[in-house]
């Protein structure tokens, strides 16, 4: 606790002031009604959506994987990051998911299903089972930023990641149940003002670090064993450290962590800031401004994962140290895994007393300041890149700076936190409490179940947390196993006419428990075979149910087709259009499709840009500005310029 000082609790201290001052605020506009609660009435401007939206993507935990990559590969770790960390989900959700999703005039996606599968048996059994993926999905991302706030906070207090945790999330979900989606969007606002000066912060002392003729290739090539730190290629192979060996095939992960980031965005806008736009336009502008904002990001965690190299370098001129003491802490604790060994450091650190012999060794081996060098001790005896990032805050930031930064990424947690609670919420107490077991339920009584709910997903996401091997463990597994097996039928309920509720009812189900079992039986999968693997099995679900069920009304698909104007397999449709709106949606698909190229390459460019400049590529930074440019002409052509 010795670094943190009293000006940084005082930052801390205030901040939290400020959220509980904006949520009491908040709360009587927020319970006026269910839309109101969960959609902000519909009456917030595209900007701010867009600005929520933009830190609803920011998390701590996500901040500290992706620094971990950028730690371990530079600029490229971008291309790991194609699995979900990058969003480029964005760029279909900006050009036709939001907007079709908007245009259904629904609440959330559950809703959804019975506009796009009418009120019968079909239309409720895809809403209960949307329901229900949905709630499992936000069980594991609570469990995915559970166990990353953990492993960060415990840094900085003298208790166990498990314990910071729930202090963090349990602050959260009162805020969240208290506020609604005002209290998300107001606050995300708030929170992202305090990001953009934690980025500032982090980059001018990463370039103030890097000048005197400092050669980073040579202490990143020392530090990591890298020789290609400072490059911006997708090599097809690269080196990679013990427990990370998998993604040594880069161009290989790249390529297939895009195609499925492209796959899923064709299925993907149904969030609460697109139900809540007031019009197509707004879809689009909210989601330019939410890209155009997350790219802060970039500069950020590259800054944090250079000034990780210079400390490393600095604590560990000679790493075999760190085998040493992982074989040590093993033999006094020899039924550790790799899902104990984060609680089990930080026992050793803050109770050293009751393992007295072993901190004697650990000393021995590390010298007088032990404790801070076990903290970037990884399960097997290296660095810990997903440690990197509140190292560097504990050790090389100056008190003030400190506070700010963890008020930061505490702020852009929350901002992620509140934004997942709220929607889920939205999903139980409206689709399934009002609709199926209270349907006369008053506000007062919703509310409370609204309450009670959110303290039992949360209690669920920390105990998932708690039983993960590491960040990336889950996050593999969200984005690649849960995530494969619930995009098939999300994406065939857009472009097949003929797919019905029973299909995608049991190709959700099929996906959901599938990827529970893996992740039961097969934890070690593959991630590119986890989501092979749950395409397919969910695909075959789709396809039974939609041919066993009846097929959806004809009013009811002729009502979809006409405010949706969605393109695939609906030929038969077309006629029921007046000519002039048929041609006119016939050019809207015609440019978004084209766009798509333009829109990924905007993405990948306009994060690539800042971290080419920081590490100095100025020939790299050079090619990828004039990729930039004519990828942002082809969106002003082919987009911009055709929004109504």
């Amino acid at each position: 606790m010795g670094f943190l000082n009293s000006l940084d609790y005082t930052i801390i201290v205030v901040y939290f002031c400020i959220l509980i001052g904006i949520g009491l605020y908040l709360r009587k506009r927020a319970s006026e009604s269910m839309e109101d609660y969960f959609l902000g009435g519909r009456k917030l401007p595209w900007w701010a959506l867009g600005a929520s939206g933009m830190a609803a993507w920011l998390d701590i935990t996500g901040t500290m994987i992706i620094t971990s990559f950028l730690f371990m590969l530079g600029p490229r770790g971008l291309f790991i990051e194609f699995r979900g960390g990058a969003v480029l989900v964005l760029a279909v959700i900006l050009l036709w998911g939001g907007k079709w999703h908007r245009r259904s005039g629904c609440m959330t996606n559950a809703e959804w299903m019975l506009y796009r599968f009418g009120n019968g048996f079909g239309g409720r059994f895809a809403q209960i089972l949307s329901v229900i993926a949905t709630i499992f999905f936000t069980i594991g991302a609570l469990g995915y930023m559970v166990k990353g706030v953990g492993l960060f906070l415990a840094m900085f207090l003298p208790y166990s990641p498990t314990t910071c945790s729930v202090i963090m999330v349990s602050v959260a979900t009162v805020y969240t149940l208290m506020s609604g989606f005002y209290g998300v969007v107001f606050t995300d606002i708030f929170q992202s003002g305090i990001i953009l000066s934690c980025c500032i912060a982090a980059v001018s002392m990463a370039v103030a670090k890097l000048g005197g003729g400092v050669n980073l290739s040579e202490i990143a090539y020392e530090v990591t064993g890298n020789e290609q730190w400072t490059s911006s290629l997708c090599h097809w192979k690269t080196t990679m450290p013990a427990g990370y060996e998998a993604y040594s095939n880069l161009t290989l992960f790249a390529i297939f962590y895009l195609f499925r980031n492209v796959f899923a965005g064709m299925g993907s806008g149904g969030e609460p800031i697109y139900f809540a736009a007031r019009s197509d336009r707004e879809c689009g502008t909210l989601s330019f401004l939410r890209g155009t904002l997350i790219t802060f990001r970039w500069p950020m965690m590259i800054s944090f994962a250079i000034l990780g190299l210079f400390m490393v370098k600095e604590i560990f001129p000679d790493q075999k140290v760190l085998v040493e003491s992982a074989v040590l802490i093993k033999n006094h604790f020899p039924d550790i895994n790799q899902s104990q060994w984060e609680a089990a450091l930080s026992s050793i650190i803050s109770q050293p007393d009751r393992v007295s012999d072993l901190a004697v060794e650990l000393k021995g081996i590390l010298g007088e300041s032990w404790q801070q060098k076990v903290q970037l001790l990884s399960y097997h005896g290296n660095i810990n890149p997903e440690r990197i990032l509140p190292a560097v805050i504990q050790n090389c930031m100056p008190a003030g700076l400190r506070g700010m930064i963890l008020v930061a990424l505490i702020a852009a947690s929350m901002s992620t936190f509140d934004s997942m609670l709220n929607g889920a919420l939205a999903y139980f107490t409206r689709d399934i409490y009002q609709d199926y077991i209270r349907p006369d339920a008053g506000r007062k009584e919703l509310n409370f179940v609204n309450w009670a709910f959110g303290f039992f997903l949360v209690a669920l996401g920390v105990l998932f947390g708690y039983s993960a091997k590491s960040i990336n463990d889950v996050w593999g597994w969200l984005a690649m196993g849960l995530g494969g097996g619930l995009i098939i039928p999300l994406v065939l309920r857009f472009y097949w006419w003929r797919f019905n509720g029973v299909g995608f009812a049991l190709g959700t189900l099929f996906g959901l428990i599938s990827a529970i079992l893996q992740r039961a039986f097969l934890p070690q999968m593959n991630e590119i075979f986890q989501f092979l693997l749950m395409i397919m099995v969910s695909l075959s679900g789709a396809i039974i149910g939609t041919f066993i069920g009846k097929p959806v009304k004809r009013q009811v698909l002729e009502n979809f087709y006409k405010t949706t104007r969605p393109f695939g397999l609906w030929r038969n449709f077309k006629a029921i259009l007046d000519p002039k709106v048929a041609e006119d949606m016939s050019k809207e698909h015609k440019n978004d499709i084209l766009a798509i190229p333009f829109t990924l390459g905007w993405m990948i460019t306009m994060f690539l840009l800042p971290m080419q400049l920081i590490v100095g590529s100025y020939k790299a930074f050079g090619i990828t500005l004039c990729i930039f440019l004519i990828c942002l002409s082809g969106m002003y052509f082919l987009w911009y310029k055709k929004l109504k």
